[in-house]
């Protein structure tokens, strides 16, 4: 009998809740009491597979199904599913291709997870504004099942734990010029028949943009009068009784609350700001020095990425991994930015942009408060709505005092080593009148409706650099704050897989770098992105991938107010020796390190999604970790050891 047979009544629930990109909803402690409680829990290396190829996102999200012993990891390189035999831990070998070709043409594989045989495949149509489809496959003969129509850009896949129902985030993001823009939505797909799967939409059109606003939810840019274009879902996390899931809306620093018998989202979470007054973070990739510090005026918007969520005390508890990120557009479209002006040449060139060829939110705040205001970066990174907005910016003295500020002059807090170099968005921080339109003020800084420039009395920097705990209403019960990076410069951390490079002499690199120290301290720092969690006896852990510094965090999160660090293991193994601060790209380019052989060489690079498997689904009989790195292409297996007091 086919495993899908068994769906319905009397499948087995976890306690641990619905996977979030790729985990097994299987029980998730291996074993209940037969699992010995752990006083800690620490990363050994295993080993991995490479798919040979270097950041071209060929590794992205794992799922696991113990009765077959395979990994579904998703290669978005190639649009398809490297299926992986994971019978030998320590060497992965890819088995079979699955490319949902079966489903529709020119379709990509863009999410995966796995539940009791079933594998159900998140596919994005080309373009991506068109709507997606789900598909159910057979895990250990790849077989298609069944398949239905989604939203658009369906971006994420979770099954709901009883086995029902198929859950995906259709992002609904815009084409480049935003000259098409669907809705954000979530599908909840019936799997009852897996063969005749049937599709109900929870959609955001009952939400009114303005009062979302009003909550503090990130409403803005083009489309930013319907919220339902506005609002773009990214990962899924689902109660243990399969009612009610909740998903991130990751620009928009929000969670959505689904009913998923109802087929509605019930409501939309604002998430709030970190206060960079209070907890710090190193705000500068130019300083060459690690400066965890505090600057008034300062916020991080939350913005998280992956989401999970368990159950402790009787209530379900959110975990969020706070990547950040921006909303850019039209990036590499030159009409959207106009050709740069020169007056040497006859006819004149006159620097044109055209709004309506993208949008881009990110901008450099020593290049937001320059003096000679915006036309001199006209043709470069200027995003044509900020000067339509204005032809310059001010920094509030009453604010910004501490590093030179004056009503017309931004003095020093444009300088390298301060504020200068920090990446935030443009769209919020400036003053404004009741109406929400901008107040005008002179070059001198004086209050004007007839002057042309904004004033800005708070930066929004990307992301918490941090994790955290909510409960069922978006409520924070803990935050990790400056815990990541400080850990990072600490005496305590270390690299490699056998932890013998000291983290505070790469502190805050980016994943495709050598040896660059403090490279993304200016952007997201380390980025926490991909989590899942674990249970193992009466604990539950939390595994932490840090996308740019590389490596996972763990946590013992069985109180969920109070997590304790328990360990970190990054199995990057090339730091450069020296070797200056190149992208890797470049050793590939000068056939230093072969593109085939990057995983062995250099190690893993840019974890993005993690799948727990408990001791009783392991086919090793171990506790394993298993994250696909976009960057390097490789998918690294590690053994999660028990440990225990003498």
């Amino acid at each position: 009998m086919k495993p899908w047979h068994a769906l319905g009544a009397g499948l087995l629930a976890t306690t641990l809740l619905s996977a979030c990109g790729g985990d097994s909803n299987n029980n998730a402690n291996g074993g209940g009491d037969t699992v010995a409680t752990p006083d800690s829990i620490k990363l050994v290396y295993q080993g991995r597979y490479e798919a040979g190829s270097f950041d071209k996102s060929a590794a992205e999200i794992p799922a696991y199904d113990s009765g077959s012993r395979r990994l579904f990891v998703v290669n978005a390189e190639q649009g398809v599913l490297d299926v992986l035999d994971l019978s030998d831990p320590s060497a992965p070998q890819k088995v079979g291709t699955l490319s949902a070709t079966d489903v529709a043409d020119n379709v990509e594989v863009n999410s995966v997870a796995v539940y009791n045989g079933l594998v159900a495949v998140a596919i994005e149509s080309d373009p991506k504004t068109d709507n997606g489809f789900v598909a159910i496959y057979q895990a250990d003969d790849l077989s298609l099942l069944g398949s239905v129509e989604v939203g658009a850009q369906p971006d994420m896949v979770a099954f709901t734990p009883d086995g029902s129902k198929v859950l995906t985030a259709n992002e609904g993001e815009p084409s480049d010029d935003y000259s098409v823009d669907p809705d954000g939505s979530i599908s909840i797909v019936d799997i009852t028949d897996p063969e005749n799967p049937a599709v109900s939409t929870a959609g955001f059109g009952a939400f009114d943009a303005q009062e979302l606003r009003d909550m503090g939810v990130r409403i803005y840019g083009p489309n930013a009068a319907s919220a339902a274009q506005n609002l773009e879902p990214e990962y899924i996390a689902i109660s243990a009784d399969s009612a009610t899931a909740w998903v991130t809306l990751q620009e928009n620093n929000a969670l959505a609350k689904i009913d998923i018998a109802a087929g509605e989202v019930t409501d939309i979470l604002p998430l709030g700001e970190i206060d960079r007054s209070t907890v710090p973070m190193d705000f500068s990739d130019d300083d060459e020095v690690i400066n965890i510090t505090t600057y008034d005026g300062v916020v991080g918007l939350y913005q998280p990425d992956a989401i999970h969520a368990y159950s402790a005390n009787g209530s379900t508890w959110l975990v969020t991994a706070n990547e950040g990120d921006a909303r850019a557009w039209g990036e590499d479209n030159d009409a959207y930015w106009g050709e740069e002006a020169d007056d040497e040449v006859d006819p004149p060139v006159v620097c044109e942009p055209d709004a309506s060829q993208g949008f881009v939110e990110e901008f450099r705040v020593k290049h937001l408060v320059h003096a000679s205001g915006f036309d001199r970066r006209c043709g470069d990174d200027m995003p044509p709505q900020l000067r339509n907005l204005a032809e310059g910016a001010l920094l509030d003295p009453a604010v910004f005092g501490y590093c030179g500020a004056t009503a017309g002059d931004p003095g020093d807090c444009r300088e390298d080593d301060v504020l200068g170099r920090l990446n935030i968005t443009w769209v919020h921080g400036y003053k404004t009148d009741e109406n929400g339109d901008p107040l005008m003020y002179t070059d001198a800084g004086v209050q004007d409706d007839a002057g042309t420039r904004i004033m800005y009395d708070t930066l929004y920097s990307y992301g918490g650099r941090s994790f955290s705990i909510w409960d069922e209403d978006g409520n924070q019960v803990f935050d990790s704050g400056d815990a990541i990076e400080q850990f990072l410069a600490s005496d305590d951390c270390w690299l490699g897989e056998d932890r013998d490079e000291a983290c505070q002499d790469y502190f805050n690199t980016g994943h495709d770098e050598i040896d660059a120290l403090d490279s993304r301290s200016d952007a997201k720092g380390p980025e926490p992105e991909g989590l899942t969690i674990g249970a193992i006896g009466d604990k539950t852990f939390l595994f932490l991938g840090l996308e740019r510094m590389g490596g996972v965090l763990v946590y013992d999160i069985t109180d969920p107010a109070a997590p304790v660090y328990q360990d970190y293991l990054n199995s990057r193994n090339y730091w450069g020796d020296g070797g200056g601060s190149d992208d890797i790209e470049d050793l590939i380019d000068d056939g230093q390190i072969a593109e085939s052989e990057i995983g062995s060489v250099v190690g893993d690079l840019g974890p993005e999604g993690l799948v727990f498997i408990p001791v009783a689904d392991s086919p090793n009989g171990k506790a394993l970790l298993v994250v696909g790195h976009e960057v390097s292409g490789t998918t690294a297996v590690y053994e999660v050891q028990s440990v225990f007091s003498e």
